[in-house]
């Protein structure tokens, strides 16, 4: 999986996975954040959600166009990372009100417009010589580990900085607070009862009024969010660091089709305008089926974060705490790894002795760290469910790609139209899990009514079994989805297709967030419902012009 390729796509890989650590600790805590912060419902927080979404999605086609006949594709990167920089300070900044959070969000969108689109369209070019054309699909399935790799420690980082800026205070962390709370202060709260519990409990015989109780906690908790931002701006720094320091591993990739025209007109293949209205039409019907695909999937910062909250056990086991602390679960993951080096064909004596010191000592730091959890009420947060999907992605990356690789040694490989196809089929597989889990729950109107406390809580392990569905389903989808625009893109529009496939993904980001009043109306059954049925309708879709999609691909 990981031989033959050349060396600028693990710079592209430790720069993305830098940039994408930051964006999914904002990511992870940011509608908890404006929710403790504002007081706001799921449909407002939706909304300002949603929009943030398209506009990080969206704003890689002025991305793209700017990269494609302005600055390039290096340049245009660089400049987004310092872009991104600047907002995720902004977001850091305590005390702020909804104008200048709202300028945050815009300026990072505008940096990851900038950077997001082009770096993938950088990779797709190391990929255009002869000699590396069919490990394209592999390549970007190793540059989207570089992003989950990145995602899954973003939540733990976040859940760190806010129990130490909280602990700093003397409070602790419970998601029932801040609700209760903004309820009693703007005189909602029918029965404090159970408010006044939390505030005992947390103030001791500090403990004075609700009034000042409930202040204290509301701004407690959002300078430990703002905390989070700030890590998030960190890891621009060595973002930038690893795409400048390890130029020179990609510079003859970093050149764009009007530069290379200029330079070597004679070398530049042009195609016929029959052969770019094909590809650019094949790209619209792909881009329009994988909107569906984002709405559904990004349901994980928004709703699933939310059931999270309100529908799933606050406390588990000694067994289940295991994967919930990053201080337990990474010594068992490297230890895992320490042991596919040890066994796998064809490794070195000198890689399997490596293998073999990872496995036992990982699992000695595991031993040491399990033995600190209790048998019982070992307490788990909403936004570390986040860290499931990108743990799966770089797990289950070899099972795909090793999958993919012997069907296509026997001439069964599916095409990238029909995998993604496939992975549509299995998004709607996922949420039927979430269709599942939801019966016999609580509406989320009714449960607001109610106080916001659900009498009936499910395990974690229907969010985690779905997590695990989706990201087979995004497999399918994702990154053969972006080798697919890099395959197909007429070379003069590299960096704005790249950015249309993002543009597609916004606008399903920005209907995962305005799909909230549906979360707020209907039953939790009916609102995952909803998704399975579009979900299936789009896979439905995409075989159907499966044949058009496939002659595009070899024209």
């Amino acid at each position: 999986m990981f031989k033959g390729h050349p060396k600028g796509l693990y710079v592209a890989f430790f720069a993305n996975m830098g940039e994408r650590f930051g964006y999914y600790t904002m990511l992870a805590i940011f509608v908890l954040y404006i929710q403790s912060k504002f007081g706001w419902s799921a449909t407002q927080a939706g909304h300002v959600y949603g929009a943030f979404l398209f506009g990080i999605y969206f704003l890689p086609l002025l991305g793209g166009f700017i990269a494609d006949y302005v600055l390039g594709y290096g340049k245009t990167i660089i400049l987004g990372i310092i872009i991104m920089f600047t907002g995720y300070i902004m977001l850091a900044v305590p005390g702020t009100g909804e104008l200048f959070i709202y300028g945050a969000l815009a300026i990072i969108s505008l940096g990851t417009g900038l950077f997001k689109g082009n770096l993938q369209a950088l990779v797709g070019n190391l990929y255009d010589e002869a000699k590396y054309s069919k490990l394209r699909d592999s390549a970007f399935n190793i540059f989207y580990m570089g992003i989950n790799i990145g995602a899954f420690f973003a939540p733990s980082a976040a859940r760190s900085m806010r129990s130490w800026i909280l602990g700093l205070q003397g409070l602790t962390y419970d998601a029932a607070i801040p609700s209760l709370a903004h309820k009693y202060l703007n005189g909602t709260l029918e029965n404090t009862a159970e408010l006044t519990r939390f505030a005992q409990t947390e103030m001791g015989t500090h403990f004075t009024n609700l009034t000042d109780f409930s202040n204290h906690y509301i701004a407690a908790l959002s300078q430990s969010y703002n905390a989070g931002f700030a890590v998030a701006a960190a890891s621009m720094i060595l973002s930038i660091a690893i795409f400048i320091g390890f130029r020179k591993y990609y510079k003859h990739a970093d050149i764009t089709h009007k530069q290379q025209k200029a330079k070597n007109k004679e070398s530049v293949v042009e195609l016929t305008s029959k052969q770019t209205w094909d590809r650019l039409m094949a790209l619209g019907l792909v881009f329009l089926v994988v909107i569906f695909f984002w709405m559904a999937f990004h349901q994980n910062g928004f709703t699933l974060t939310i059931f999270a909250r309100d529908y799933t056990v606050g406390a588990v086991s000694k067994g289940t705490a295991i994967i919930f602390n990053l201080s337990t679960f990474l010594p068992l993951l490297l230890a895992i790894l320490g042991f596919v080096l040890l066994i796998g064909k064809g490794n070195s004596a000198k890689v399997k002795w490596f293998g073999l010191i990872i496995a036992l000592g990982s699992i000695v730091v595991a031993y040491f760290t399990i033995r600190q959890l209790t048998p019982e009420g070992n307490p788990i947060s909403p936004e570390i469910f986040q860290q499931f999907n990108p743990i799966f992605i770089v797990f289950l990356t070899p099972i795909i790609v090793g999958y993919f690789t012997y069907l296509g040694k026997r001439n069964k490989e599916p095409s990238s139209p029909k995998k993604i196809g496939i992975g549509m089929i299995i998004t709607a597989i996922g949420f039927g899990i979430m269709v599942l889990a939801s019966k016999g729950l609580m509406s989320p109107h009714d449960l607001a009514q109610q106080g916001g406390v659900s009498d009936t809580l499910r395990s974690p392990y229907w969010l985690i079994g779905t997590y695990f569905t989706l990201t087979i389903a995004e497999l399918f989808l994702s990154p053969i989805g972006i080798s697919f625009v890099s395959k197909v893109a007429p070379p003069q529009f590299k960096g704005l297709a790249q950015g249309g496939w993002l543009g597609a993904t916004a606008v399903g980001n920005l209907l995962a967030g305005f799909i909230g009043p549906f979360w707020d109306k209907w039953e939790l059954w009916q609102f995952f419902t909803l998704l399975v049925v579009l979900t299936l309708l789009s896979a439905m879709f995409i075989f159907s012009i499966l044949k058009l999609l496939e002659r595009a691909t070899h024209s």
